[in-house]
């Protein structure tokens, strides 16, 4: 059986069930731009049982806290938008992560050799962490953006970044190498999902300092809640990206006989580091919260992605045995 092709298929296949999702997501934000604001108080419990604890939000969607003033067809037409949508995210997921798997048999290893294997297994991980927090918290509404990174960045992967399977290098063969990229994936997830929710908290917040919540903004929890939900997913993240780096830097004293080279990927992998580190810190400093915490989280994920496909394709280096 040629797991190879199968496993191209998936993914392809992915993208355009990913983008019926987007288009499905789309269309529920245009048929709920009748939707009214709820009442602030009203907003403030949307998410409350959450707390600081971390427990579940069940009640982020109802429709009595955020469309009580829309008309009937428009809510019901959103509603059932945003199922579709919902449902063909959950079959893309399906899609993508057999891709994935398909291609490590193909390839008879852990499929996170170059480029093109990290970026659909970080993409897979984001869209489980979204489905994830659609269980727990009813964040259906983050549907849209997750529906567009994930049919961009797998639409790029199997047309720009695809590579046909090969065997690794010795460099890479090492355990630290599949500790390393796991960890660098999963914190992938993580500073998309929180990007997200920094760009829906700078929307939000805007609409509700000039009192315009309207439409699919009132779907959505309060801006302090969304800010809560993005430093979370940070919080998560920065500890396990300091890990992802230290597990590099013992991984290319094994392949390299050195900690630490400045390489241009390690010297970025840092940079990445440094700028969400400031994220943390304007966290905890007053003056820095909220608008601008968001905006270095906006760029921190830039960094990020620079980091993984800029810098393999601006830049030579001991990483540019990876590939495209």
């Amino acid at each position: 059986m040629n797991f190879e092709y199968y496993s191209n298929l998936a993914i392809v296949s992915a993208v355009v069930v990913y983008l019926l999702a987007l288009l499905a997501h789309a269309a529920e934000w245009a048929t709920a731009r009748r939707v009214a604001a709820a009442p602030a108080e009203t907003r403030e419990l949307v998410g409350a049982s959450v707390g600081s604890s971390g427990g579940s939000d069940t009640s982020a969607e109802q429709p009595a806290a955020t469309e009580p003033a829309a008309p009937g067809g428009a809510v019901d037409r959103s509603e059932f938008a945003g199922r579709i949508g919902l449902r063909l995210t959950m079959i893309g997921f399906a899609l993508s992560a057999a891709g994935t798997v398909l291609r490590g048999v193909a390839a008879g290893r852990a499929p996170w050799g170059n480029m093109y294997e990290f970026t659909i297994s970080a993409l897979a991980f984001a869209v489980l962490a979204y489905l994830i927090m659609v269980k727990l918290v009813g964040a259906r509404w983050l549907g849209l953006p997750v529906a567009l990174l994930a049919t961009v960045g797998n639409g790029l992967a199997a047309t720009v970044f695809h590579v046909g399977v090969a065997p690794l290098v010795p460099a890479l063969h090492s355990v630290w190498f599949i500790v390393h990229i796991v960890a660098a994936a999963i914190c992938g997830a993580a500073f998309n999902i929180g990007a997200c929710l920094s760009v829906f908290y700078l929307i939000k917040q805007r609409a509700e300092a000039k009192g315009t919540v309207r439409g699919y903004l009132a779907k959505l929890p309060s801006s302090r809640r969304l800010d809560l939900y993005a430093y979370r997913f940070h919080a998560f993240a920065f500890p396990l990206w300091t890990f992802a780096v230290a597990a590099g830097a013992v991984w290319a004293e094994y392949a390299w006989g050195r900690y630490w080279g400045w390489d241009p990927k390690e010297t970025w992998a840092l940079v990445t580091w440094v700028i969400y580190a400031c994220y943390l810190h304007a966290r905890s400093t007053a003056g820095w919260r909220g608008t601008k915490a968001a905006a270095i989280a906006i760029i921190g994920l830039v960094s990020f992605w620079f980091n993984f496909i800029g810098v393999n394709l601006l830049f030579s280096g001991l990483h540019s045995y990876a590939g495209v």
